[in-house]
């Protein structure tokens, strides 16, 4: 049976990539401008570009706000491809950041029941922005070699904790304003240039696990502690994903190079629909690697030494 393979607009996968990969549709969620309209959101970057989008950020100014995909928009795009009889494998945003996971699984059921013969899949990707991306691949690569609806699925979930990322977050003023940290942070945070580096949890969630001084130190870092945990890197497509930070992406993408040599290093801008959350100032790589530990204790201890070891 012939499947199809449906992300939603956390993927970050622009039509480039999507046409490359095979990625026919995807579900839209909602975002809401600064002067209070709503639409849903396209991965094409149709009205905006990304950095006209993250630079109406900047000063902090200009808010933007997500929900997850109408229920109605889910039912309408799995019944497009149910009625071509084609068997669907969706793929969401991680529900430890959005209810789309679980709508799009009360939508499946219900569809089930009017096509029996039909398989719907749907993953909890327990990623975002650009690791959803590299998550949405591996499905494609997988298809691509033959395998089936549900070997796929199985994979998908063998996987999921195995992708990591590493990068820094440096505009603290943004994440205050969106109550991520607290002003007072924020203002000394800048003050002396603190980039935090975060790793994926097992709830699906990003999670500072340290803080290095400036976003040359926390590329170097980064590096160091990819050694420490990639596998395989020569054989891997490594994403690196920038919200209005070219340079030190670029940066990234020559050291990622030089150190691993990996099969294909594909530059990305942070989508609309986590970047709404994310704000500007991104810079971080997405690979496969050693599972995740439950805890993030390893890779707290890991990196914390990394960066002691770099300042000596």
């Amino acid at each position: 049976m012939s499947f199809v393979i449906i992300p939603d607009t956390a993927c970050d996968l622009e039509k480039n990539l999507r046409d490359r990969f095979g990625i026919e549709d995807y579900l839209r969620g909602t975002i809401y401008y600064p002067d209070g309209h709503s639409e849903l959101i396209s991965l094409d970057w149709e009205k905006m570009t990304a950095d006209e989008y993250y630079s109406s950020m900047k000063g902090h100014n200009a808010l933007y706000k997500t929900s997850s995909v109408p229920m109605g928009e889910i039912k309408e795009v799995f019944e497009r491809h149910l009625q071509k009889g084609e068997d669907i494998l969706s793929i969401s945003l991680s529900s430890g950041l959005s209810t789309s996971y679980n709508e799009s699984e009360i939508v499946a059921k219900e569809l089930r029941e009017k096509y029996p013969d039909r398989t719907i899949k749907c993953v909890d990707s327990l990623r975002y922005s650009t690791s959803l991306a590299l998550l949405v691949i591996k499905a494609c690569e997988k298809k691509a070699e033959g395998a089936s609806i549900n070997d796929t699925y199985e994979y998908l979930e063998e996987i999921k904790h195995n992708i990591r990322q590493m990068g820094f977050m440096d505009d603290l003023y943004f994440l205050a304003k969106v109550g991520r940290v607290s002003n007072f942070k924020a203002f000394f945070g800048t003050l002396v240039g603190v980039a935090p580096l975060a790793e994926f949890n097992a709830k699906g969630m990003s999670e500072v696990i340290a803080k290095a001084k400036g976003r040359k130190a926390a590329i170097k870092a980064t590096i160091e502690y990819m050694k420490k945990y990639i596998v395989n890197p020569e054989e891997q497509i490594i994403f690196v994903a920038h919200s209005l930070r070219k340079e030190f992406a670029d940066m990234l993408v020559e050291d990622i190079e030089k150190t691993f040599h990996p099969k294909e290093i594909i530059l990305n801008n942070v989508g609309m629909a986590c970047g709404a959350n994310i704000g500007p100032g991104l810079c971080c790589a997405y690979f496969m690697g050693k599972p995740v530990s439950p805890t993030l204790e390893d890779e707290k201890a890991t990196l914390n030494e990394i960066l002691e070891n770099m300042k000596k």
